[in-house]
């Protein structure tokens, strides 16, 4: 079992994680946001980025920020890259269900930018469909993406919003109030 274990493998990945605590303290202090930290500073040096990580914590999340030089490599295209790292950073940090916190990966508050155009353009796209009085069907779009623009047009008069679709190809409807589907 120890020679698979030290034998290289083509297309793994393998980090070395610290044991399990017996005794996990339940949020900060529990070495969680630094055990985060590290591995998205090993997962950057491996990409070959000059990027420098910045941790901001609590006692439900942690956030860390990812800026420097190669910041935009780090997004990715339409924050690809940024959702990959924070999935599997949240999965390598929370394996044991005591005291998890979810793991927030950013890089100069990409998301908050992001998410304030998605709310803007939902905006201009709930206002085309009340005007125009026709179902107003949105590009294909992440769960993530699709929450925030359900949220933002909850309170939004005169228009109720639905998903439709499977998979990749899950797409937001945002129908004006005269005509209900």
């Amino acid at each position: 079992m120890d020679e698979l274990k030290n034998k290289p493998r083509d297309g793994a990945l393998f980090l070395d994680q610290p044991a399990a605590q017996e005794d996990p303290a339940q949020f900060a202090g529990d070495g969680k946001a630094e055990e985060a930290a590290e591995i998205l500073e090993e997962l950057i040096n491996l990409m070959d980025l000059d990027v420098q990580v910045e941790i901001r914590s609590d006692a439900e999340r942690i956030e860390l920020n990812a800026t420097g030089e190669d910041s935009g490599r780090v997004i990715g295209k339409k924050g690809a890259t940024l959702d990959a790292l924070q999935f599997l950073i949240n999965k390598m940090v929370n394996r044991f269900p005591e005291g998890r916190r979810h793991v927030i990966v950013d890089s100069g508050d990409y998301r908050e930018r992001h998410d304030d155009g998605l709310v803007s353009m939902a905006k201009r796209q709930a206002q085309r469909a009340v005007n125009e009085g026709k179902v107003v069907t949105l590009q294909p779009m992440n769960a993530r993406d699709r929450r925030v623009i359900h949220m933002s047009l909850a309170k939004f008069e005169g228009v109720s919003t639905m998903s439709q679709g499977e998979g990749t190809r899950r797409r937001i409807q945002i129908i004006p109030a005269r005509r209900r589907r």
